[in-house]
Protein backbone atom coordinates (compact mmCIF):
# COMPACT_ATOMS: atom_id res chain seq x y z
CA UNK A 1 0.00 0.00 0.00
CA UNK A 2 1.50 3.11 -1.13
CA UNK A 3 1.03 6.12 1.30
CA UNK A 4 2.74 9.58 0.89
CA UNK A 5 1.11 11.10 4.03
CA UNK A 6 2.41 10.59 7.06
CA UNK A 7 1.88 13.99 8.60
CA UNK A 8 -0.52 12.18 11.25
CA UNK A 9 0.03 9.61 13.17
CA UNK A 10 -2.70 7.04 13.35
CA UNK A 11 -3.20 4.34 15.94
CA UNK A 12 -4.35 1.39 13.96
CA UNK A 13 -6.72 -0.94 16.13
CA UNK A 14 -5.91 -4.62 13.72
CA UNK A 15 -8.33 -6.08 15.73
CA UNK A 16 -11.73 -4.74 14.61
CA UNK A 17 -13.97 -7.58 16.22
CA UNK A 18 -15.66 -5.10 18.74
CA UNK A 19 -18.04 -4.22 15.80
CA UNK A 20 -18.06 -7.12 13.32
CA UNK A 21 -20.97 -8.22 14.18
CA UNK A 22 -23.13 -4.56 14.41
CA UNK A 23 -26.21 -4.25 12.55
CA UNK A 24 -28.20 -1.42 11.10
CA UNK A 25 -31.48 -2.67 9.36
CA UNK A 26 -32.94 -0.03 6.29
CA UNK A 27 -35.73 1.00 8.49
CA UNK A 28 -32.92 2.40 10.85
CA UNK A 29 -31.13 4.19 8.05
CA UNK A 30 -34.62 5.61 6.77
CA UNK A 31 -34.90 6.89 10.02
CA UNK A 32 -32.48 8.84 10.23
CA UNK A 33 -33.62 10.90 7.38
CA UNK A 34 -37.11 11.32 8.48
CA UNK A 35 -35.27 12.41 12.35
CA UNK A 36 -32.76 14.59 10.95
CA UNK A 37 -29.85 12.87 12.55
CA UNK A 38 -27.89 12.94 9.25
CA UNK A 39 -24.64 14.63 10.92
CA UNK A 40 -23.16 12.41 8.18
CA UNK A 41 -24.43 15.19 5.28
CA UNK A 42 -21.53 18.05 4.29
CA UNK A 43 -23.51 21.25 3.19
CA UNK A 44 -20.96 22.77 1.66
CA UNK A 45 -19.55 19.59 -0.17
CA UNK A 46 -16.28 16.98 0.83
CA UNK A 47 -13.21 19.73 1.23
CA UNK A 48 -10.79 16.64 0.00
CA UNK A 49 -12.29 15.68 -3.07
CA UNK A 50 -12.52 19.53 -3.88
CA UNK A 51 -9.00 19.10 -3.00
CA UNK A 52 -7.91 16.11 -5.33
CA UNK A 53 -10.62 16.59 -8.24
CA UNK A 54 -7.79 17.08 -10.85
CA UNK A 55 -6.24 13.83 -9.41
CA UNK A 56 -9.69 12.23 -9.35
CA UNK A 57 -10.78 13.14 -13.00
CA UNK A 58 -7.86 13.24 -14.30
CA UNK A 59 -8.68 15.68 -16.92
CA UNK A 60 -11.31 13.66 -18.96
CA UNK A 61 -14.89 14.49 -20.16
CA UNK A 62 -17.91 12.92 -20.16
CA UNK A 63 -17.55 10.15 -17.60
CA UNK A 64 -19.87 7.94 -15.52
CA UNK A 65 -19.71 8.76 -11.87
CA UNK A 66 -21.29 6.07 -9.06
CA UNK A 67 -22.35 7.45 -6.00
CA UNK A 68 -22.92 4.60 -3.67
CA UNK A 69 -25.57 5.44 -0.54
CA UNK A 70 -25.07 8.71 -1.90
CA UNK A 71 -27.86 10.70 0.60
CA UNK A 72 -28.47 14.52 -1.04
CA UNK A 73 -24.78 14.65 -2.30
CA UNK A 74 -24.33 18.28 -3.41
CA UNK A 75 -21.03 16.82 -5.34
CA UNK A 76 -23.38 14.73 -7.49
CA UNK A 77 -24.52 18.24 -9.03
CA UNK A 78 -20.96 19.53 -9.13
CA UNK A 79 -20.23 16.32 -11.14
CA UNK A 80 -23.02 17.25 -13.54
CA UNK A 81 -22.54 20.51 -14.13
CA UNK A 82 -19.22 19.38 -15.45
CA UNK A 83 -20.57 17.59 -18.11
CA UNK A 84 -19.95 14.23 -16.32
CA UNK A 85 -23.42 11.22 -16.15
CA UNK A 86 -24.04 10.62 -12.08
CA UNK A 87 -25.84 7.75 -10.83
CA UNK A 88 -26.30 7.00 -7.23
CA UNK A 89 -28.25 4.38 -5.29
CA UNK A 90 -29.98 5.77 -1.88
CA UNK A 91 -32.51 3.95 0.28
CA UNK A 92 -34.56 7.20 1.62
CA UNK A 93 -36.25 8.26 -0.58
CA UNK A 94 -36.50 11.50 1.94
CA UNK A 95 -33.15 12.10 1.05
CA UNK A 96 -33.27 11.64 -2.67
CA UNK A 97 -36.25 14.22 -3.22
CA UNK A 98 -33.94 16.66 -0.82
CA UNK A 99 -31.57 16.36 -2.63
CA UNK A 100 -33.54 17.46 -6.29
CA UNK A 101 -35.31 20.36 -4.17
CA UNK A 102 -32.26 21.55 -2.68
CA UNK A 103 -30.75 21.58 -5.99
CA UNK A 104 -33.66 23.22 -7.10
CA UNK A 105 -33.71 20.53 -10.09
CA UNK A 106 -36.71 19.17 -11.85
CA UNK A 107 -37.36 15.82 -11.64
CA UNK A 108 -39.31 12.69 -12.79
CA UNK A 109 -39.85 9.24 -11.08
CA UNK A 110 -40.22 5.48 -12.09
CA UNK A 111 -40.92 1.98 -10.67
CA UNK A 112 -37.79 0.09 -11.31
CA UNK A 113 -39.58 -3.18 -12.61
CA UNK A 114 -36.69 -5.60 -11.59
CA UNK A 115 -36.81 -4.45 -7.96
CA UNK A 116 -40.49 -4.54 -6.51
CA UNK A 117 -41.12 -1.21 -4.46
CA UNK A 118 -38.14 0.03 -6.27
CA UNK A 119 -37.71 3.85 -7.39
CA UNK A 120 -35.32 5.58 -9.98
CA UNK A 121 -35.32 9.46 -9.98
CA UNK A 122 -34.35 11.36 -13.07
CA UNK A 123 -33.11 15.18 -12.75
CA UNK A 124 -34.93 16.72 -15.96
CA UNK A 125 -31.64 17.79 -17.97
CA UNK A 126 -30.82 13.69 -17.64
CA UNK A 127 -27.68 13.08 -16.75
CA UNK A 128 -28.49 12.48 -13.02
CA UNK A 129 -30.31 9.12 -11.71
CA UNK A 130 -30.86 8.31 -8.30
CA UNK A 131 -32.05 4.83 -7.61
CA UNK A 132 -34.11 4.35 -4.10
CA UNK A 133 -33.31 1.03 -3.20
CA UNK A 134 -31.20 -1.79 -0.67
CA UNK A 135 -27.78 -1.29 -2.78
CA UNK A 136 -27.49 -5.17 -2.53
CA UNK A 137 -30.58 -5.27 -5.18
CA UNK A 138 -28.89 -3.33 -7.24
CA UNK A 139 -27.36 -5.97 -9.39
CA UNK A 140 -30.91 -7.25 -10.72
CA UNK A 141 -30.80 -3.63 -13.01
CA UNK A 142 -28.32 -3.20 -15.24
CA UNK A 143 -27.25 0.37 -14.45
CA UNK A 144 -24.01 0.06 -16.55
CA UNK A 145 -20.01 0.04 -15.95
CA UNK A 146 -18.27 3.23 -14.36
CA UNK A 147 -15.07 5.34 -14.83
CA UNK A 148 -15.67 6.97 -11.59
CA UNK A 149 -16.49 5.73 -8.48
CA UNK A 150 -16.76 8.71 -5.23
CA UNK A 151 -17.42 5.96 -2.26
CA UNK A 152 -17.84 8.65 0.93
CA UNK A 153 -20.58 7.52 3.56
CA UNK A 154 -20.68 4.38 1.73
CA UNK A 155 -17.82 1.75 3.16
CA UNK A 156 -17.90 2.88 6.46
CA UNK A 157 -21.67 2.60 6.59
CA UNK A 158 -22.05 -0.66 5.51
CA UNK A 159 -22.77 -3.03 8.13
CA UNK A 160 -19.31 -4.62 8.39
CA UNK A 161 -20.23 -8.24 7.85
CA UNK A 162 -21.54 -6.93 4.03
CA UNK A 163 -18.43 -5.85 3.09
CA UNK A 164 -16.85 -8.37 1.30
CA UNK A 165 -20.20 -8.32 -0.61
CA UNK A 166 -20.50 -4.43 -0.96
CA UNK A 167 -16.80 -4.38 -2.31
CA UNK A 168 -17.24 -7.25 -4.75
CA UNK A 169 -20.46 -4.83 -6.19
CA UNK A 170 -18.64 -2.02 -6.27
CA UNK A 171 -15.84 -3.19 -7.81
CA UNK A 172 -18.06 -5.09 -11.20
CA UNK A 173 -19.29 -1.82 -11.68
CA UNK A 174 -15.98 -0.04 -12.54
CA UNK A 175 -14.86 0.23 -16.37
CA UNK A 176 -11.25 -0.46 -17.55
CA UNK A 177 -9.00 2.27 -16.55
CA UNK A 178 -11.25 3.23 -13.39
CA UNK A 179 -10.34 5.55 -11.22
CA UNK A 180 -12.26 4.92 -6.87
CA UNK A 181 -11.81 7.33 -4.28
CA UNK A 182 -12.42 6.23 -1.38
CA UNK A 183 -12.59 8.26 2.14
CA UNK A 184 -12.70 6.10 5.66
CA UNK A 185 -12.75 6.93 8.91
CA UNK A 186 -9.62 5.96 11.72
CA UNK A 187 -10.96 6.34 15.43
CA UNK A 188 -10.92 4.23 18.81
CA UNK A 189 -13.65 1.35 17.66
CA UNK A 190 -14.02 0.17 21.24
CA UNK A 191 -15.25 3.39 22.38
CA UNK A 192 -17.75 3.85 19.33
CA UNK A 193 -20.12 0.82 18.05
CA UNK A 194 -20.62 3.23 14.40
CA UNK A 195 -21.56 3.53 11.91
CA UNK A 196 -19.87 4.99 10.82
CA UNK A 197 -17.82 2.01 11.76
CA UNK A 198 -14.32 2.25 11.59
CA UNK A 199 -12.33 0.44 8.93
CA UNK A 200 -8.15 0.01 9.01
CA UNK A 201 -5.75 -0.05 6.04
CA UNK A 202 -5.11 -3.90 6.55
CA UNK A 203 -9.15 -4.56 5.47
CA UNK A 204 -9.04 -2.23 2.73
CA UNK A 205 -5.97 -3.72 1.62
CA UNK A 206 -7.94 -7.41 2.11
CA UNK A 207 -11.18 -5.93 -0.30
CA UNK A 208 -9.43 -4.23 -2.79
CA UNK A 209 -5.93 -5.30 -2.58
CA UNK A 210 -5.88 -7.99 -5.31
CA UNK A 211 -7.50 -5.98 -7.93
CA UNK A 212 -6.49 -2.48 -7.16
CA UNK A 213 -3.69 -0.69 -6.87
CA UNK A 214 -4.29 1.59 -2.97
CA UNK A 215 -2.77 5.15 -3.02
CA UNK A 216 -3.57 6.96 0.06
CA UNK A 217 -3.57 10.69 -0.85
CA UNK A 218 -4.26 12.40 2.52
CA UNK A 219 -5.05 12.11 6.30
CA UNK A 220 -6.50 14.56 7.93
CA UNK A 221 -8.40 15.55 11.50
CA UNK A 222 -11.98 16.15 11.12
CA UNK A 223 -12.40 15.48 15.02
CA UNK A 224 -15.53 18.06 15.62
CA UNK A 225 -17.57 18.96 18.91
CA UNK A 226 -20.38 16.41 18.00
CA UNK A 227 -17.75 13.83 18.32
CA UNK A 228 -17.50 14.06 21.77
CA UNK A 229 -20.75 12.89 22.40
CA UNK A 230 -19.58 9.19 20.53
CA UNK A 231 -17.11 8.85 23.67
CA UNK A 232 -13.78 9.70 21.42
CA UNK A 233 -11.15 12.32 20.84
CA UNK A 234 -9.88 11.69 18.15
CA UNK A 235 -11.31 11.30 14.33
CA UNK A 236 -9.15 11.02 11.26
CA UNK A 237 -10.60 10.65 7.81
CA UNK A 238 -8.44 8.93 5.25
CA UNK A 239 -8.71 9.35 1.59
CA UNK A 240 -7.78 6.44 -0.91
CA UNK A 241 -7.14 6.53 -4.27
CA UNK A 242 -7.78 2.99 -5.69
CA UNK A 243 -7.05 2.30 -9.40
CA UNK A 244 -7.19 -1.02 -12.15
CA UNK A 245 -3.95 -3.20 -11.42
Amino acid sequence: MDDTSTLIDVKEYPDTEVQKNRVLTLEEWREKWVDGKIGFHQEQGHQLLKKHLDTFLKGENVLRVFFPLCGKAVEMKWFADRGHCVVGVEISELGIREFFTEQNLSYSEEPIMEIPGAKVFKSSSGNISLYCCNLFDLPRVNIGKFDRIWDRGALVAVNPGDRKCYTDIMLSLTRKGFRYLLAVLSYDPTKHPGPPFYVPDAEIKNLFGSTCNIHCLEKVDVFEERHKSWGIDYIVEKLYLLTEK
